[in-house]
């Protein structure tokens, strides 16, 4: 949670919320441990899973300021896409 937290405060300044599942968190947490490396191998696998993905959705222009964009685990990858608007009457 501390090292997505990097990222999200980066997001954040673009004006787009990041929002990351449990089970999101969970496989970025299973993939990037190794007790012998540290948090390197967790560094890595954030920016390849989630950060690089990121981007190149935001440059495509997927996403953009205010939206939030939800991270969840879908058959085994993680999938973003923009939270449906909350309608309120």
């Amino acid at each position: 949670e501390i090292q997505v937290s990097y990222l999200t405060e980066r997001v954040n300044s673009q004006g787009i919320e990041l929002e990351l599942k449990e089970s999101a968190l969970d496989l970025l947490a299973e993939a990037g441990f190794d007790a012998l490396y540290g948090a390197r191998p967790l560094k890595r696998t954030i920016q390849h899973r989630l950060e690089n993905p990121l981007a190149k959705k935001l440059l495509e222009g997927e996403f953009e300021s205010g939206d939030t964009v939800v991270v969840d685990l879908v058959d085994g990858e993680l999938e973003l896409k923009v939270a449906a608007a909350v309608v309120r009457s």
